[in-house]
């Protein structure tokens, strides 16, 4: 592993199912279960939680179109439950399962390249000296 790591971004390494870091090593172990580090830089991936989200986006963009699909077949021609059966159900099958690990991916990608973590409280002492220093920082660098 070198000293500087590359700047990957994180659409590219996560639907790849890649490591965010290096590029190289593998994300997933199974199909939507998460490795617990990579095998070639060693990120420790425990800072990864993409909770619903992969499902978020396989349901707006993938099951919406097919329920609507649904709803035009039904109204359109009164189709039988077994033509919905053998039209609809694989349509809705074949749109949301396939990306949901590339959006997790995604997702997690993200969650390295902008640095996301947990919140956490900060007293308003350390927020006053934070916001003093990020003034005297505004003003050596204009």
């Amino acid at each position: 592993m070198s000293a500087h790591q590359p700047n990957l971004a994180p659409y590219a390494v996560g639907i790849r199912g890649r490591c965010p870091r290096c590029g190289e090593g593998h994300l997933f172990q199974g199909f939507l279960k998460l490795r617990p580090e990579c095998e070639v830089c060693g990120l420790d991936y425990s800072y990864a939680d993409p909770a619903d989200g992969p499902a978020f986006f396989a349901i707006t963009f993938a099951c919406l179109p097919s329920a609507f699909f649904a709803v035009w077949l039904e109204a359109a021609y009164t189709a039988p439950y077994w033509v919905h059966l053998f039209t609809t159900l694989p349509l809705l099958l074949l749109t949301c399962i396939p990306p949901l690990r590339p959006l997790k991916g995604w997702l997690v990608a993200s969650q390295y390249h902008h640095k996301a973590g947990e919140g956490r409280l900060v007293r308003k002492d350390e927020a006053e000296a934070h916001s003093v220093w990020l003034d005297i920082k505004s003003q050596t660098t204009s």
